[in-house]
């Protein structure tokens, strides 16, 4: 067990970022003006259980269709990269499923916290940080949505449309450096991998 605290942080504020749970408050909000009940501790441990077992059976998964991490990684960059144009721009790429049945589990647990970006972010992740970084950074985002989903009439009042598009913003920002970052890094490691066979 190799507890890093800046691993911790850095993996929290991606995972943040593409959970993007302030920038759904409208979703939510509009999930509850619908007539549908949110029950935040539901979708919260709904939304862990999700993650963790793609997190812990993602890779066996794709290494059933000869995927490498890093190959899994340079891909999961791109989509970051793609849900950093959409929150920077304000643009919609992404289509997601606003079924208003079963609110807590769909589309609040899925796809909203636990979607394809998600998916994508854990598995890229672990090519960079130890399991156990990523894990505690995970539960963190965890507890922030469930706080959100419990007060999100109070936290819309208290951050405002322009707080939110501010926030929006912001991580959208993060997360493009941080998908260049992913990219970079794992290209290098795919080039280390095939330059000794190139030479042979």
């Amino acid at each position: 067990m190799n507890l890093n605290a800046l691993q911790i942080l850095s993996a929290f504020i991606v995972l943040f970022a593409v959970i993007d749970i302030l920038g759904s408050i409208p979703v939510i909000i509009n999930l509850k003006k619908q007539g549908n009940k949110i029950n935040a501790l539901q979708a919260s441990l709904v939304s862990l259980s999700i993650l963790l077992l793609f997190f812990f059976l993602g890779e066996p998964l794709l290494s059933l269709f000869g995927v490498d991490i890093s190959s899994f990684a340079i891909a999961g960059a791109f989509v970051l990269l793609v849900m950093a144009f959409e929150m920077i721009f304000g643009i919609n790429i992404f289509k997601h499923d606003n079924s208003p049945a079963g609110a807590s589990i769909v589309p609040i647990a899925f796809p909203l916290i636990a979607g394809a970006g998600s998916f994508t972010t854990l598995l890229s992740l672990r090519a960079e940080f130890d399991s156990i970084n990523i894990i505690i950074a995970l539960i963190l985002n965890i507890v922030i949505v469930f706080l959100v989903l419990k007060t999100t009439d109070r936290v819309e009042k208290i951050i405002g449309e322009g707080g939110i598009y501010l926030l929006q913003k912001f991580f959208g920002i993060i997360l493009l450096a941080m998908s260049i970052r992913l990219f970079l890094s794992n290209l290098a490691n795919l080039i280390s991998q095939f330059l000794p066979a190139l030479k042979g």
